[in-house]
């Protein structure tokens, strides 16, 4: 399953000895390898450099035919020929190391896995260019990272909201970066999130086919819309709490649920499950309760609302992370538990 908010990307024995940024690499191409695109015979060679950052390098001029300068990337590859290919040291990352904790559930020579906490955003932004999980990565790492697109910096391959907690993975190096985009392209990772709603959907289990696309009218929300991008969600109702008095009588006033995402679009849960009518807790862009002011309020309800008041984020935590790792083929599952604020909510709600 894909990540709630997703970066598509829209290579097969590595060499023993690839190097690292800053070397030049060498291949003579072989009589079945003539007439091929030579950037496309070099990333099939050195699956850990992707080909749009060869295309690069071979712009910048760095790579040489028997000693003459190769200028195009399209350039059919000659038997006998030697490709020599210049790597620069990977160019220092514009944002800055941040001596940052995080909670490492897992790490190689790679990937990182991180159980994210709240409040940390992704990656730096006009505005906010401290305090993200890439400055803490960055300060991390340290020298290990090998560059991804020839910059010393992690590869973000999708995102959790900065106040959404859990887990998110991050490569550490080109060959890392480009396998997991094709893994989140292929909807090949799997994704569990728990969300507790404000209200509940009408049916228990249940699928949300509903394409999504950016507001006009405010460039922060994602709505849903004919001509926007397809968005699958299927979730699935795990507690309930609380009733609704009136014509809705035997509607949960709040519920936990778990999702699971066939697609991977921005804001894809929250949306989502705000357009079904059964919004996040605690999500100041998407959160509003619909359709009860004509119906009567239980106490339920409004202690629900009380407690959607105070809690501080939307109720999202990414719970299980599961693929197969893009380098050494190893299948890798992790959990992570609800954070203390979520199970302290969960607490107030089975009170109602």
């Amino acid at each position: 399953m894909a990540s709630e908010d997703e970066i598509s990307a829209e290579d097969d024995d590595a060499p023993e000895n690839p190097g690292v940024a800053g070397d030049t690499r060498a291949l003579t191409a072989a009589a079945n390898e003539a007439g091929a695109r030579i950037d496309a015979m070099l990333a099939a060679a050195w699956p850990d450099l992707s080909r749009a950052r060869i295309q690069g390098l071979i712009g910048a001029g760095k790579l040489m035919a028997d000693g003459a300068p190769v200028k195009m990337s399209s350039e059919k590859a000659r038997a006998g020929v030697t490709y020599a290919l210049e790597l620069p040291p990977p160019a220092p990352a514009a944002p800055q190391p941040e001596a940052i904790p995080l909670n490492i559930v897992f790490e190689d020579e790679h990937l990182l896995v991180i159980d994210k906490a709240s409040g940390m955003a992704m990656h730096p932004a006009p505005g906010a260019m401290r305090g993200t999980l890439v400055n803490a990565v960055l300060a991390h790492c340290a020298t290990s990272l090998s560059g991804i697109g020839g910059v010393a910096r992690p590869g973000i391959v999708h995102r959790i909201d900065k106040d959404t907690t859990g887990l998110v993975v991050v490569a550490k190096s080109d060959a890392a970066h480009a396998g997991l985009a094709k893994l989140f392209a292929a909807h090949d990772i799997e994704r569990v999130y728990y969300a507790v709603t404000r209200g509940a959907p009408q049916t228990r289990t249940g699928v949300i086919d509903a394409p999504l696309a950016r507001s006009h009218a405010d460039r922060r929300k994602m709505v849903v819309t004919e001509t926007g991008k397809r968005a699958v969600t299927h979730y699935w109702t795990i507690e309930s709490f609380g009733q609704i008095a009136g014509a809705s009588a035997g509607k949960p006033a709040a519920a936990l649920l778990e999702c699971r995402l066939e697609t991977g679009r921005t804001h894809q849960i929250r949306a989502h499950l705000a357009d079904i009518g059964a919004p996040l807790i605690g999500d100041p862009t998407y959160g509003k309760f619909r359709g009860l002011k004509a119906e009567g309020v239980s106490a339920a309800v409004e202690r629900a609302k009380e407690a959607a008041r105070d809690f501080p984020r939307q109720a999202l935590h990414a719970a299980v992370l599961g693929f197969v790792h893009p380098i050494t083929g190893e299948t890798l599952r992790f959990e992570s538990k609800l954070p203390e604020d979520l199970e302290t909510l969960l607490s107030t709600l089975r009170a109602l």
